[in-house]
């Protein structure tokens, strides 16, 4: 390969590099950015920066708003994002079934699967209920601390758990879970009675119930959930039967994935 476009072929992946980190700047934290953020963030020089932002900007990877000077996530983005959802067979056979229990039930319900050492929300629906001002697709989550992850992971051996995650854990609140026999306990129980739990653990005052979701092969390859605030949930009175419908929900999805009962999972269990 000539030397002039051994270059060019370094150079244009330094530039995509570069932008890249750009996107990766915005974060739920901080979903808006001054061009002097993303300098000190990124380590990039002043006209470098100003020029790939105004390069993402052409291409709607980002947005400016004059008025306050401030860069955030722009339309060609949340586009891609919707591309890349419908590519999944697990959000689009439950997208209906969610919003139709969050419905019926007037709580949240949510599909989420794992990526590595997190869970990644595909679904988000809200019941009267359960009402939020902001969606949580595309949002990740500690698997310890929640129903989800709980679920995501019952179909794993203790000893893939461990090499997962470790064997202590952050604690969001007094209730979460920190350790690993505390983690296989509550995911024996939940894998025993057929739904995860979470009360206050990932935050105070939340509940959530969980059931995994398969694939034909019987592999856990997602979670169903209803979540909401305790008073909403009440699980005292309804748990029993928020738990019967989750789990009809999750089979219901599981059967469309191409799932029956009699299918063995890929790893066993203990």
């Amino acid at each position: 390969m000539p030397r002039s476009t051994t270059r060019e072929v370094g150079g244009g992946t330094q530039s995509v590099e570069r932008a890249l980190s750009l996107l990766c700047a915005f974060t739920e934290e901080h979903p808006e950015r001054r061009v002097s953020e993303l300098v000190q963030l990124t380590g990039l020089g002043q006209s470098t920066v100003s020029r790939l932002v105004g390069t993402l900007e052409a291409l709607g990877f980002v947005t400016h708003d004059q008025r306050s000077g401030l860069y955030r996530i722009g339309p060609t983005v949340v586009g891609l994002a919707g591309i890349a959802l419908n590519q999944s067979a697990a959000h689009r056979q439950s997208r209906q079934i969610a919003q139709d229990l969050a419905c019926d039930l007037g709580l949240g319900a949510n599909i989420a699967e794992r990526h590595g050492t997190e869970l990644f929300y595909l679904c988000n629906f809200e019941g009267r209920l359960a009402p939020r001002s902001f969606t949580l697709v595309g949002r990740r989550g500690p698997l310890h601390a929640t129903a989800l992850g709980k679920a995501l992971m019952s179909d794993l051996t203790a000893e893939e758990i461990e090499a997962l995650i470790g064997t202590q854990y952050p604690a969001y609140t007094p209730k979460t879970v920190a350790d690993l026999d505390g983690l296989l306990a509550a995911i024996a129980e939940g894998r025993q009675r057929g739904y995860a739990t979470e009360l206050e653990e990932l935050a105070f005052g939340r509940a959530c119930l969980a059931a995994p979701v398969r694939d034909r092969s019987g592999k856990v390859v997602a979670a169903l959930s209803v979540s909401g605030p305790l008073s909403a949930m009440d699980l005292p009175r309804r748990q029993d039967e928020l738990a019967m419908k989750l789990i009809e929900q999750a089979d219901q999805i599981s059967t469309g994935l191409g799932y029956h009962a009699s299918a063995t999972p890929l790893s066993s269990v203990g």
